[in-house]
């Protein structure tokens, strides 16, 4: 069996084994760790520069790079890399505590899920809030790792992995991290290019009804959201789920009007179950078609 067609048969058994087992029991998660030691690296590094904060991104992509050569199994780093099974569970928690009438543990577990400020949503923007990550992070927790970890095997599922993990930590447009965490941000916006347009053709492939609608959300509505991969796939899920997506939005108490996506109604709490199952299915949908591509060569 040839190198590529190892790593494609690996990738889908390191997707496969999230799907059943879910987060590994190691304590510290070596994703966690990773963020620990970048920390470290930003107090000696930072300030207000864009080359220091390019140093802090290459120093993340060589260490998580150097993992990915020192674990070896791309299998072991690909599951390592996804998470999805845990946005799912995270997601699920937070329906939960809605459809109990509990705004506040609503609130406390959507921090886990989103950056916008949670003491401003009800139970609508919390609703609305779950389904776009989801959908995000199906692309970041499962398609980009799973695609990485195909074609660099374990050097690539890792080093995936630093750069979103740089991203989520000092990617932000604010004071702190505007100059600092631009390279990481970009960087990101890179890796997650390809995975997000797969992901949209996998959610028109799971859900071959609403096919012409995401197509046309993707095409008409996702290029006005300002992340040029995250409007790719909220919009391919409002359509898939027959939602819209976008609108006010605050962040650290600045509100942006996100466009809408999507030409259907406001989510509710029901729908975070829909957007889960979505995207489980394309999560299952991918491991299938790596698994295939690894066999037939």
């Amino acid at each position: 069996m040839t190198a590529r067609r190892s790593r494609l048969l690996a990738a889908s058994g390191g997707i496969v084994a999230d799907l059943m087992v879910g987060e590994p029991p190691l304590s510290p998660h070596p994703v966690s760790l990773f963020g620990t030691l970048m920390g470290g690296v930003e107090r000696h590094l930072w300030a207000d520069d864009r080359a220091r904060g390019v140093a802090h991104a290459a120093a993340g992509v060589a260490l998580s790079a150097t993992a990915g050569r020192l674990l070896r199994s791309t299998a072991a780093a690909t599951y390592l890399s996804v998470a999805g099974r845990g946005l799912r569970d995270a997601a699920a928690a937070v329906a939960d505590a809605l459809a109990a009438g509990d705004l506040a543990e609503a609130r406390v577990g959507v921090r886990a899920l989103v950056g916008r400020d949670p003491e401003t949503l009800d139970e609508a923007g919390i609703a609305r809030a779950v389904v776009e990550s989801v959908a995000e992070n199906t692309v970041d927790a499962v398609v980009a790792p799973a695609l990485a970890g195909a074609l660099g095997g374990a050097v690539g599922a890792l080093s995936y992995r630093g750069v979103n993990t740089l991203d989520s930590t000092v990617g932000y447009r604010n004071e702190r991290y505007g100059r600092y965490g631009w390279a990481s941000a970009r960087l990101d916006d890179l890796a997650n290019w390809v995975p997000a347009r797969v992901t949209a053709g996998l959610v028109a492939v799971v859900r071959p009804r609403e096919a012409a609608g995401v197509w046309r959300a993707v095409r008409e509505d996702a290029p006005a959201h300002p992340s040029p991969n995250a409007g790719v796939a909220e919009a391919a899920f409002a359509a898939a789920l027959g939602l819209e997506l976008g609108g006010a939005t605050v962040y650290a108490g600045v509100v942006e009007d996100r466009p809408r996506l999507g030409r259907g109604r406001p989510p509710e709490v029901d729908d975070v179950a829909g957007a889960c199952r979505l995207s489980r299915d394309v999560t299952v949908a991918l491991a299938v078609a790596l698994a295939v591509a690894g066999v037939v060569g």
